[in-house]
């Protein structure tokens, strides 16, 4: 963990790692540890979360929250509503600590919850950092694809899921209402459900990974047949899945990020509760659903909506 600004600029701690797409203005450093907040706070409620937003912020404040754990990276402004952390989480005196790629690999949860065992797994291949590799066998009753896919839905609770956004499509008199977890459930792209799974390439699109790294991971492990993309995902017909075909390969899209917090984040809750059972932990899910525009709100929102952008938004002739 980073303990100060000398172990930012030393270059030795291999977590702390730029994120960059080249936009300029938009890079970002990792620092695994405490962003914001003064060591010596006392805690007492701590608040575990994915990605830090001002609706957390407000959430944690809301419950006396007086540390937010994410698990992305925090960068100034961005995860704090548009202005600088130090005014925002000062305000409500709340810290944050953030922990990323450190933590990343550090259990066989992700893997063991689709319904294999890794053993091989690389955080950073191709030399990639964060480009997540793992290779694993099925576990004893995972036989199909479709077992995969069934192990998924009862873990992630997917029955449940359904049932609240029909309550909330019910409740506001909408039908076209969607929300993340649903709409992105687990679903076979290449083979049947029936196919048998074998050694599985557990690979996670969003990191960087390419065909040339399908290629190569399939040439160290050719007796693997599935390639599993979870965290992110990729539709029917991209290079991935079309690779994978060539290869003889079986493509199945697992969890999304939307349910990364159940994946990673409980079980460091866990592990900190029982590390530290004075505190009291809350887990904080931001939960993102769309609606059309003409659904969204009820009238008198809208109503408003359209005067403020009449009168004032679009300019007259």
């Amino acid at each position: 963990m980073v303990k100060g600004p000398s172990d930012i600029s030393s270059g030795k701690n291999p977590f702390v790692v730029s994120k960059s797409s080249h936009i300029p203005g938009k890079a970002i450093v990792e620092t695994p540890g405490l962003v914001f907040g003064d060591p010596s706070w006392p805690v007492r409620k701590a608040g575990m979360l994915m990605t830090l937003t001002e609706s957390g912020i407000e959430l944690a404040s809301a419950l006396g929250i007086e540390l937010v754990v994410a698990h992305h990276p925090i960068a100034d402004a961005a995860n704090s509503g548009g202005v600088p952390l130090r005014n925002y989480l000062g305000l409500y005196r709340i810290a944050a600590i953030e922990l990323h790629e450190a933590f990343h690999g550090l259990h066989p949860g992700i893997p063991y919850l689709h319904g294999h065992r890794a053993f091989r797994v690389d955080v950073a291949y191709g030399g990639v950092p964060g480009n997540i590799l793992f290779v694993g066998k099925p576990l004893e009753d995972v036989n199909r694809l479709g077992d995969m896919v069934e192990r998924l839905a009862r873990f992630m609770n997917y029955e449940e899921e359904e049932r609240l956004l029909d309550a909330e499509r019910d409740i506001r008199r909408v039908r076209e209402l969607w929300e993340t977890s649903v709409a992105v459930r687990a679903k076979v792209l290449a083979g049947d459900p029936n196919s048998q799974v074998g050694t599985v390439l557990h690979i996670f699109p969003h990191t960087g990974f390419t065909v040339e790294h399908l290629e190569r991971a399939k040439a160290e492990h050719p007796e693997a047949t599935t390639v599993l993309a979870t965290i992110s995902r990729v539709p029917v017909d991209h290079a991935l899945v079309a690779k994978a075909r060539e290869l003889g390969m079986h493509f199945v899209v697992g969890n999304s990020h939307a349910v990364e917090l159940f994946e990673n984040w409980l079980p460091l809750s866990y592990a900190l509760r029982d590390l530290l059972p004075e505190v009291e932990y809350f887990v904080l899910r931001e939960r993102v659903s769309a609606t059309r525009l003409e659904d969204t709100g009820n009238e008198s929102i809208r109503q408003y909506a359209s005067q403020m952008a009449d009168r004032y938004l679009l300019k007259k002739a």
